[in-house]
């Protein structure tokens, strides 16, 4: 992306002087974060864009939720839905009708009213199959959603979303859906501004304009004022937010920390209040420190690898099961991942909120041989090699170079590696230009279902060329017609044994959170999804206190 200079508003430029005084008076970020009330935030990555209906990774998914709202949001603390742009809602007595109630303050950040009829020419943009929205299946429980994103219909009032009024909307679903009002707080429902989008192109171009910092308009805490490729995103808040009042934080800066190691020092050194991850080898040296900044809490979410079945070898079943019956994952989470992980053996993490998927295989490398020899590669004779892809990361590295001397150890197998920087490897995995790549999701919503619907035939997140008729009308029709939590989860249980069965995945590890937090850092707890919500946050001048 390439950034033109422009005019800049004078509270902008006041923010910019704040930022660059601190660093001129040879003040730490994070002393002066303290004092200034800024947030200095290792993200991870580059966020590939900031389009809600467009992005689709974790680092996109922080500064995306910090621009902008949705209906309902996750309360931290609880992960309780509570009120967002919608100041509340009610049911139909079917539970197939909900009608939101706008917030009347609710404002974009230009000022605007945000109006119901905003959310219905957002929905019909992120379901409009031009827009090539992968995460459009969050909508599908809405009425004729699926019809209409798939091209089936093109006439989006019969989709079940109108505007009663500017403050009113009303939401129809197909069947009752326990997890809905949950789905609100993901970006790819959230409303865009639809005069802003229109401004710099077609209702569903892809990264146009609109999402630089000087064009975009948001409806969230916080409004964003610089984007330095690579460097740095810095937002600040945002004088026009319904709820400003509850905002502490006077700005955010998000670094795109993609390197670990790099990340940790900047931490250490005091250019960071909080990091995206941990490099694995100084995790005991911070687990054995007094008052550690070091957080590890269970998270929901599964690190896998993405099977290309579409190519050969991996198009045969006995390959693909050979690879994961080869896999020792007590060893990988005891050892190259030092004990901050648990073994996995499905997509769905044990216990999703009382489900517990099947475990069909485990560490077996006889099987493992046997299957790989009936394939016609015994003892890795005739074997035409294969490739693991995973974006820029230490810790992806290290698992993937424990994982190919696993297999060159049980199968006599050679498999190479390939580092790729995050857009290239997400734009790899979507065109399908791969063998295996490394995988992982995290839960948008605490329900089995959310693992699950990613292998329906044609999900969004499906990048493996797995489909079956079968294992899509479980998830997608009679799950959701199951008349109590019980039948459901034994729907679900079903179709993650065909899934396991077929293995168009390599479960390997379920996640914890690990994270560097300054003790300045307050409002931020631990919770199963690892949320995050700035609104929440504040800082503590800890210099001042000891003043």
């Amino acid at each position: 992306m390439i950034f033109v200079r422009q005019k800049i508003p004078i509270f902008v430029l006041a923010f910019s002087v704040i930022l660059i005084a601190s660093c001129d008076v040879g003040e730490g970020n994070v002393d002066s974060g303290n004092r200034l009330g800024i947030l200095h935030y290792g993200n991870g990555s580059e966020p590939q864009g900031l389009d809600p209906h467009v992005v689709t990774g974790v680092p996109e998914n922080h500064i995306v939720r910090a621009l902008f709202e949705g209906l309902a949001v996750k309360n931290p603390y609880t992960l309780e839905p509570e009120p967002g742009v919608a100041e509340r809602w009610s049911f139909s007595d079917d539970k197939r009708v909900i009608t939101f109630f706008l917030n009347p303050n609710a404002r974009w950040s230009n000022g605007d009213p945000v109006q119901a009829s905003d959310y219905v020419w957002s929905w019909r943009r992120a379901l409009n199959p031009a827009m090539g929205n992968q995460y459009s299946y969050m909508l599908f429980p809405v009425k004729n959603a699926e019809a209409f994103a798939k091209g089936q219909i093109s006439d989006f009032e019969k989709v079940g979303v109108k505007a009663l009024d500017q403050r009113t909307l009303e939401v129809t679903l197909n069947e009752p859906t326990p997890y809905f009002i949950q789905l609100l707080d993901h970006y790819s429902t959230f409303a865009v501004h639809p005069p802003t989008i229109m401004k710099f192109g077609m209702s569903t171009d892809r990264y146009t304009k609109w999402t630089r910092a000087e064009n975009i308009v948001g409806n969230g805490p916080f409004v964003m004022t610089e984007w330095k490729l690579n460097r740095r995103i810095v937002v600040k808040k945002s004088p026009t937010y319904w709820d400003r009042d509850k905002v502490s934080l006077n700005g955010v800066v998000f670094y795109p920390t993609e390197n670990s190691v790099t990340e940790e020092r900047m931490f250490r050194v005091g250019q960071l209040h909080y990091t995206a991850g941990v490099p694995l080898d100084k995790i005991p040296i911070y687990r054995d420190m007094e008052n550690t900044p070091y957080v590890q809490a269970p998270y929901l979410g599964t690190y896998y690898y993405l099977l290309n079945t579409n190519k050969k070898p991996l198009n045969d079943v006995r390959v693909r099961q050979a690879l994961s019956l080869s896999i020792n994952r007590d060893m990988l989470t005891s050892t190259v991942l030092q004990g901050t992980a648990f073994p996995a053996y499905s997509i769905t993490p044990p216990d999703t909120l009382g489900y517990y998927p099947p475990r069909l295989f485990g560490f077996n490398p006889e099987k493992a041989q046997q299957l790989i020899a009936e394939a016609g590669y015994p003892d890795g004779k005739n074997w035409p090699g294969i490739e693991i892809i995973y974006n820029t990361s230490e810790a992806h590295r290290k698992i993937a170079v424990a994982i190919q001397q696993m297999w060159s150890s049980v199968l006599n197998i050679q498999v190479t590696l390939s580092n790729q920087e995050w857009k290239v490897y997400l734009d790899s995995v979507d065109q399908m230009e791969f063998d295996i790549a490394r995988r992982g999701w995290i839960g948008d919503y605490v329900d089995p279902n959310n693992f699950l619907d990613l292998f329906i035939s044609e999900g969004g997140n499906n990048s493996t060329g797995y489909a079956n008729a079968v294992y899509d009308d479980l998830i997608l029709k009679k799950s959701t017609k199951a008349a109590d939590r019980e039948s459901r989860y034994q729907i679900f249980y079903r179709a993650e044994t065909m899934l396991m069965q077929a293995m168009p995945i390599i479960p390997i590890y379920t996640y914890t959170s690990k994270h560097l937090i300054h003790r300045s850092v307050k409002g931020l707890p631990s919770n199963l999804m690892d949320s995050l919500n700035l609104k929440y946050v504040w800082l503590e001048d800890l210099e001042k206190e000891d003043r």
